[in-house]
């Protein structure tokens, strides 16, 4: 085998290696931003969630706010009247 053709296979098998290494790297770090992706997704529901519950309470709140203002203005309507 000639210089040559030695140094073309040797070039030839460090390349291959080299692209089966380098695509084995890629699906790797593809994995793990997929892994990522669902940890985030799953952080964002709950926070959703949480604001959801949130929003809930505040709406109950002002309900009980409204209905406290009206019993004082009716209260106090009724302490004026009489």
């Amino acid at each position: 085998m000639s210089t040559t053709s030695k140094v073309v296979l040797g070039l030839s098998i460090v390349l291959t290696f080299s692209t089966v290494a380098g695509v084995h790297i890629k699906q790797d770090w593809d994995r793990q931003r997929l892994r990522e992706g669902v940890l985030r997704d799953l952080d964002r529901v709950e926070r959703k969630r949480e604001n959801l519950r949130a929003l809930e309470q505040q709406i109950q709140l002002t309900r009980e706010l409204a209905a406290e203002r009206e019993r004082r203005e009716t209260d106090t309507a009724e302490t004026h009247n009489s």
